[in-house]
């Protein structure tokens, strides 16, 4: 492992404080990708010991943030190309209310589901930007794509959503007297 330098900027960045500020987002996102919390904990772990040993390499300019959530992506993607992503999301709109409505749980689950028809690059766009707020830059940072790009691509996905959605709530939902 490289010796950390104290220069400033990428030592200050790297700081003990600041990835254990990162944790519970690189956690969840992790636990997002793989489904299980033990594989999403030694998917965070392996995250963070390939960002210390290479953190020479990351351009001073760049987000942190974005840095480590795309070292981690690449991280699963080496080690589970091939299976399963996405199936528990459920459980993020659950958690906004402690009884939910018949008519928001459906319409949850309608969300669910029109998330899990889109293709795989919409959805991991739409969680980076939506669900973690990662910034449109620091996403066109990640996948090392220009700005315009990322705009133009998560419109696409959010209009795919909506289309989506529309067609799977009205399609489920009756009104009863």
């Amino acid at each position: 492992m490289p010796d950390i330098e104290c220069n400033g900027d990428v030592a200050d960045d790297m700081s003990d404080a600041t990835l254990r500020e990162m944790l519970p987002r690189l956690y969840r996102f992790a636990l997002w990708l793989s489904k299980d919390p033990s594989t999403a904990d030694d998917l965070v772990q392996a995250s963070i010991e390939r960002a210390l040993r290479y953190q020479h390499t990351r351009r001073p300019d760049g987000d942190l943030r974005a840095w480590l959530f795309s070292i981690l992506y690449r991280q699963f993607i080496d080690s589970k190309r091939h299976a399963k992503r996405y199936a528990r999301l459920l459980e993020w709109f659950r958690k906004a209310d402690d009884a939910p409505s018949t008519e928001r749980h459906v319409q949850a689950r309608a969300s669910l589901h029109a998330f899990e028809q889109l293709p795989e690059a919409q959805r991991i766009l739409l969680w980076l930007v939506s669900v973690d707020g990662l910034s449109y830059k620091a996403v066109a940072d990640m996948f090392d794509v220009p700005l315009g790009t990322i705009m133009s691509r998560l419109s696409r996905a959010r209009g795919a959503l909506r289309d989506a959605c529309d067609g799977e709530s009205r399609a489920h939902l009756r009104i009863l007297k």
